[in-house]
């Protein structure tokens, strides 16, 4: 496990280990793809313009998000079917998180059930939600989180509508799934998996399926359950309503126009998250990055921005800060680690990504991940005349 020492190589190592369904699922985007390698371009396009003799010594990248101290500015993502990657695999990434004092945030489509992820694990657990048609439902799902403890509630917006993704249609995922020759011999081809993941979760007389949505709605591998309908005419009517509802904080995720940024402040909401979903749900959306310093500026101080989508490095990390967000929420990478090592693989990650933002911080002559700015960036176009 410890032969991974970059994303690259991390990466390969999961593909390697997962069924191609499984791998594509969490890998890739959506329809021509063009939303996920311009993430990259836009990240690429920025550079950062260092600063010597000013970084010696030790640095910090501690924050404090709604009032919890951590020590890296990381999330680990809410990201659905993550307990497909590993055997209680939502419940080994939290571990890793508590472990490395970064909140944790579970998600709705979970294959381990939120009563499971926080019995498991002593760190910060936030939850993701969906808004489903009936209220009542929704209602109950939110009571059922508070109780266990959750403190964080974090509503997805930018799917609308189900993104089309091809290669899932191609490799038979979804709940249930679509079996075929192809799948059925691809995963014969992945004994790891077969036997230590979907194994052992037969063995403990379970079948992976959606483990928080409500009985009689819990679509498993293997069968369709009642059909749950998610809220077709989502707006800001229904953010006001969960903001009277939801004690907690409210964090709105996949913001990317500084207009909606602004009316997420004006309804209460205690932080947003710049996000277009890694590049999964629509091809031709900016990219975070791209439009993170406006939206900062149009914010101010009224509510915490986090940031997300196709981070890699460190220094992607230290980039939208720089650009304005408080602390960056990340996924992919954190499950290629989990799905290599469990507990232990999700760790490692998160300890590379520890030092890489480390090692980007001394080379840009920064001492303290909190006093960034976007002074220490150079863009094209509109990001340099916002930063």
């Amino acid at each position: 496990m410890n032969a991974f020492l970059n994303h690259a190589e991390l990466r390969e190592l999961a593909r390697r280990r997962l069924p191609r369904a499984i791998f594509e699922y969490i890998d890739r985007g959506t329809e021509d793809e063009v939303g996920l390698r311009h993430n990259r371009e836009a990240f690429d396009a920025v550079r950062i313009r260092p600063r010597v003799l000013a970084a010696g010594g030790t640095r910090s990248q501690a924050v404090t998000l709604f009032g919890q101290a951590c020590d890296i500015p990381i999330i680990a993502a809410p990201t659905a079917c993550a307990g497909l990657v590993r055997f209680r695999g939502e419940v080994e990434l939290a571990k890793a998180a508590a472990a490395n004092n970064l909140p944790f945030c579970a998600a709705l489509e979970a294959i381990n059930s939120l009563e499971d992820i926080t019995e498991a694990s002593e760190g910060n657990v936030w939850f993701q939600v969906y808004v489903w048609q009936d209220e009542q439902l929704v209602s109950a799902l939110l009571t059922r989180a508070w109780n266990l403890g959750v403190r964080t509630l974090v509503v997805t917006l930018d799917s609308p509508v189900a993104s089309k993704r091809e290669y899932n249609l191609r490799n038979g995922f979804g709940m249930p799934f679509r079996f075929s020759p192809r799948n059925v011999c691809d995963v014969a081809l992945h004994p790891r998996w077969a036997l230590g993941v979907l194994g052992r979760y037969l063995a403990s007389g379970s079948v992976p399926s959606y483990a928080n949505y409500p009985a009689g709605h819990r679509d498993t591998i293997f069968a369709s359950s009642k059909p749950l309908a998610y809220q077709d005419d989502l707006c800001w009517t229904h953010m006001r309503w969960l903001r009277e509802q939801w004690r907690g904080n409210l964090v709105l995720k996949g913001i990317l126009h500084p207009d909606d940024a602004v009316l997420a402040c004006e309804l209460g909401a205690d932080g947003i998250v710049v996000s277009n979903h890694g590049g999964r749900t629509f091809d031709s959306a900016v990219a975070p990055i791209e439009v993170l310093p406006e939206i900062a500026r149009a914010v101010g101080d009224r509510a915490t921005i986090l940031a997300d989508s196709s981070v890699r490095r460190g220094s992607d990390v230290l980039k939208l800060i720089a650009a304005g967000a408080k602390a960056v929420m990340v996924g992919r990478v954190l499950l290629y680690g989990t799905a290599v090592g469990g507990m232990s693989g999700a760790s490692q990650t998160i300890g590379m990504l520890r030092s890489e933002i480390d090692s980007a911080l001394a080379m840009s002559g920064c001492k303290d991940i909190r006093n960034v700015d976007g002074s220490l960036l150079v863009g094209s176009g509109r990001l340099s005349d916002r930063c």
